[in-house]
């Protein structure tokens, strides 16, 4: 027998290999980009960007620079100034390595004066002791700068929130840092740091906030401590507060089944009713946790910081990730309630998104020549189909690939790339289709539950299987033995009635969703 399981290993690994996800062993490098936008630039300043190819090229970043900062200056993140009327020229050159370079020259014109750039900012010393709001102010050299206009933000929007012309508003006691930044492009900007102190405010409370608070580990996410997640809507007993505390430092936190993104969600619904600057807090702790979890490739692991056993894989199962990317794309677009966070986030979600994007362009698998669906979860390295639990083989997905073609929709001008991607996934879901069978649970005193999932003639009725094989893409079910079956029938009871290994997942993808997505993208 042992030998048995040890051939079905050795067998799943050499599948895994044949389905290739279209991994280089070196990152992909950008081969050619192009500086987006029309070559004119008036008094006003103007903030660059550059189309890079390929669009799942590793690291898209780019160093700016002009040919003459008399005529012009740029910052490091493309915010293009005209200083007197002329032109110049401006290039973007890759940071990958590649030694790509694009380059335009630009016409600055409607320049009546000279420029004057500011040069360095002082921010004025300040304290609040009294909990009560104050204005910043700054130095600004020289003196004759032509605009003087500074952007504030502050590190803490629970904390202590600023406006966007310096007025800080204590919320709760601690400790903030305050950037003033210049609005003239060239780039400048000075931090202070201030304690705040005296801030005696009582803030209202919810049961669901307070439990989320409760179970927060110290790095920002949670773990699995509360079985379901509905339990944060009863207060916690003492015994469960006493276990939570001892459990702070634990590092088993977990995007897995719905946690942090979830609880974020809920602290952030909260805050909006009760004003209560601790549930914000929490919620952008945890977004900073989901930023630091994410690998340099875009994916994200199912724990972090623990990675034992399968923990470290890019996890789309339940729709670990899906879940995730849908919260940076509503920072990033400022709604369901995220638009509530640090305004400073937005930048960092635009980058995590992004880079997501490229991972799940990436990790799609590629099957006699094209393209598909993905597995539940891959290699982080490989970016390979790769096992999780012993019944979680490496397979084609026909649940969570759903939620991750979903993501790919949200793409408001996508690519070629993305748009092929999209249109494989629904072909490859539209031809894995089950048609005329259905599942039932029965009562069954014979099986150890005393329940079982059986499948039936059903005419007409169309579903998909949880799991397809790698190799001949068919329906595949596994339980705790870790060895393939071809039917439901095969597997133990318990995996069969405590696992969902069939569903109709894709129906509305592959319909009205899809169809509209093509007719808005005009294909």
């Amino acid at each position: 027998m042992k030998i048995y399981k040890s051939v079905i290993s050795l067998f799943f690994v050499l599948l895994s290999l044949s389905c290739s996800s279209d991994h280089d062993e070196k990152p992909v490098k950008i081969t050619s980009m192009v500086i987006s936008g029309d070559n004119t630039l008036s008094a006003e300043s103007k903030q660059l960007t550059v189309v890079v190819t390929p669009s799942n090229a590793a690291n898209k970043e780019v160093t700016w620079s002009v040919s003459d900062p008399a005529i012009a200056v740029i910052t490091e993140t493309g915010l293009l100034t005209g200083i007197k009327n002329g032109t110049v020229k401006v290039t973007a050159a890759a940071k990958d390595g590649s030694g790509v370079k694009a380059e335009k020259n630009y016409t600055v014109s409607g320049i009546t004066e000279p420029v004057v750039l500011i040069q360095s900012i002082t921010i004025n010393q300040a304290v609040v002791t009294d909990g009560k709001p104050i204005q910043l102010s700054a130095q600004i050299a020289p003196a004759n700068a032509t605009t003087k206009t500074l952007t504030w933000t502050t590190s803490s929007q629970a904390i202590g929130p600023i406006s966007a012309d310096g007025l800080l508003t204590p919320k709760m006691n601690g400790t903030v840092t305050l950037t003033a930044t210049s609005a003239d492009g060239s780039g400048k900007s000075a931090q202070l740091q201030i304690v705040i102190s005296g801030v005696t405010t009582v803030y209202a409370t919810t049961v669901r906030a307070e439990s989320i608070l409760v179970w927060q580990r110290n790095n920002g996410g949670w773990g699995k401590a509360v079985a379901d997640l509905n339990d944060y809507n009863t207060a916690q007993t003492q015994s469960q507060i006493t276990t939570a505390l001892n459990s702070k430092n634990n590092t088993d936190t977990t995007i897995d089944n719905g946690h942090v993104v979830t609880e974020l969600r809920w602290l952030l619904a909260d805050y909006k009713t009760t004003n209560n600057p601790n549930y914000l807090l929490a919620a952008e702790k945890a977004l900073d946790f989901l930023f630091t979890a994410q690998y340099a490739n875009g994916g994200w692991p199912q724990y972090y910081p623990d990675k034992s056993g399968y923990r470290h894989q890019i996890t789309y199962n339940d729709g670990a990730i899906a879940n995730v990317m849908n919260v940076m794309w509503d920072i990033q677009k400022g709604k369901n309630n995220l638009e509530l966070t640090n305004p400073t986030y937005k930048e960092k979600a635009v980058t995590a998104f992004n880079k997501g994007i490229d991972i799940i362009l990436k990790t799609q698998i590629t099957y006699k020549g094209k393209k598909t669906v993905w597995c539940a979860q891959h290699d982080e390295v490989t970016l390979l189909p790769a096992l999780a639990r012993a019944y979680e083989l490496p397979t084609f997905s026909g649940s969570e690939s759903v939620g991750i073609v979903r993501v790919l929709m949200l793409v408001e001008q996508p690519s070629a790339e993305i748009k092929q991607a999209v249109k494989d996934a629904v072909d490859w879901f539209n031809g894995a289709k089950l048609t005329g069978i259905a599942t039932q649970k029965i009562n069954d005193a014979n099986q150890p539950s005393g329940q079982d999932v059986i499948v039936v003639s059903s005419p007409g009725n169309v579903i998909w299987a949880r799991f397809y094989d790698l190799q001949n893409n068919l329906p595949l079910f596994c339980g705790r033995d870790g060895i393939p079956k071809l039917t439901l029938a095969e597997i133990e009871n318990e995996r069969r009635v405590g696992y969902s290994w069939y569903g109709n997942w894709p129906s509305g993808l592959i319909g009205s969703e899809y169809t509209n997505w093509k007719s808005k993208h005009g294909l």
